[in-house]
């Protein structure tokens, strides 16, 4: 009971929560719908004037979509994570010349993440019937590295040129192409769940 009573007390998760409740572009009204938490309170904690119980502390989190481990920041190892261009997480194909990297870490609670695309002269990331590969709400920043690419998002094709960077929804369907001859690098950050309709 007394190691209860001692996580309580270490429960200062005010700018946290309101970070993470601006993110999503939420009220606090919003939140406390989405948690049970009354307004008041919310406001409170956010503030650092309360220490929430684990139980509300709970509740706030399943209202922002996260485990209460993933708020508290209990799971994980520290505050800098370094991963290694050994350690990148990999994947497309070769053959069909679209191959990518992930460069980000896969951390708990993590709202956007990091890949590179490299494709050969004529590939796409997709095709047009695939369905969108990211959760409602997720948008994605693209920066064309070298070389040219076309985005066609929702029926309409964006020409890229090296050092051009474009922001869409990426919840809508599309995919990158590489019209040219030489192979085209791209970078992309897509942050999730931050548009809401």
């Amino acid at each position: 009971m007394a190691l209860i009573e001692d996580i309580e007390a270490q429960i200062h998760i005010g700018p946290r929560v309101r970070a993470l409740r601006e993110a999503m572009d939420l009220s606090l009204r919003d939140l406390a719908e989405r948690s049970g938490v009354s307004a008041p309170m919310l406001s409170q904690v956010e503030r650092g004037e309360t220490s929430p119980t684990l139980q509300i502390a709970s509740r706030i989190a399943a209202g922002l979509e996260l485990r209460l481990s993933q708020l508290l920041r209990l799971d994980e190892s520290g505050t800098v994570t370094i991963v290694r261009a050994a350690e990148r997480r990999r994947g497309g194909s070769a053959q069909r010349g679209h191959t990518f990297e992930v460069l980000t870490a896969p951390l708990p609670g993590q709202r956007a993440e990091l890949s590179r695309h490299v494709l050969a002269p004529g590939a796409a990331t997709g095709g047009p019937g695939d369905p969108p590969m990211h959760e409602p709400g997720s948008r994605e920043i693209a920066v064309v590295e070298a070389g040219s690419v076309v985005l066609v998002i929702d029926g309409a094709r964006h020409e890229l040129s090296t050092g051009d960077c474009v922001t869409f929804d990426a919840d809508l369907t599309h995919h990158f192409e590489n019209p040219g001859q030489e192979q085209a690098a791209l970078l992309a950050v897509v942050s999730v769940g931050l548009r809401r309709s």
